[in-house]
């Protein structure tokens, strides 16, 4: 019998100040990646070195999540920034968390970027370079998590020798493209517990999910992200993870 087995992450540590995002507590115990927030679109030094402290106390693998410099807009507003800078922008957050991970005993596995810099990534060369030469200026061995179909991510990065970890979505619709719905869609954000458990269990073993014009669309992912901010996400790994038990799949990092 064909053994399965999939990588659950997760998007922490983005809370900083007085605000609250997320339920980091609640949802360590359920993934087994932690991509923690380097404080360009959430988290601040304290939330970092916290999320990074828990993420090890429960034996998680540790990537960095940076962003645009964009705290306002939660890092999900499109900037265009030339190509050394951004580069610099991502390799001082990637550094910091790698910095602070390494104190604390831990290593930094990966660097998955966040929000519209994720997405601009997917289709938009020069910024997937950015990001690639900035992990490779940082070290060799930190593998790029990006969306699971993109030639310009996988590409980029296998064309340097960086390791590429294709990466789906629990709680996102996709279009035919193979590309995540746009947020300003309304149902491009699942909540339900059963429709997400249910995605990812055809991620991990069919390796398709059905889009929002419910035809099937082939996506060979290697992680499967469930956000740190939806209000559900909690209920949603519980689910995720009863239903891959029952289904004989095992959580398991990359």
């Amino acid at each position: 019998m064909r053994q399965f087995s999939i990588d659950l992450n997760c998007d922490m540590g983005e809370s900083y100040g007085n605000y609250k995002i997320g339920n980091d507590d609640r949802v360590m115990p359920y993934i087994t990646s932690c991509n923690v927030a380097c404080g360009f679109h959430g988290g601040d030094p304290l939330q970092i070195e916290k999320t990074i402290k828990n993420a090890l106390k429960h034996g998680l693998q540790i990537g960095a999540h940076p962003g645009f410099p964009d705290l306002q807009g939660f890092g999900r507003r499109r900037m265009q920034i030339p190509a050394d800078e951004l580069r610099a922008i991502i390799k001082y957050q990637i550094a910091a968390v790698k910095g602070m991970t390494e104190s604390l005993g831990g290593k930094l596995a990966y660097v998955k970027p966040h929000g519209a810099l994720y997405n601009m990534a997917a289709d938009d060369a020069q910024v997937a370079q950015s990001i690639v030469q900035a992990i490779q200026e940082i070290g060799q061995d930190i593998a790029f998590m990006g969306l699971a179909g993109s030639e310009q991510m996988e590409g980029i990065a296998k064309k340097v020798g960086v390791r590429f970890i294709a990466e789906a979505f629990a709680d996102r619709r996709y279009t035919p493209n193979g590309r995540l719905q746009s947020r300003s869609i309304e149902g491009a954000v699942i909540h339900d517990a059963e429709k997400a458990a249910a995605q990812v269990l055809s991620l991990a073993k069919d390796k398709q999910v059905i889009s929002s014009a419910n035809t099937m669309v082939k996506i060979n992912a290697q992680s499967i992200c469930i956000h740190g901010d939806n209000p559900k996400v909690a209920d949603i790994l519980q689910t995720i993870g009863v239903l891959l038990r029952m289904n004989g799949i095992e959580k398991k990092a990359f």
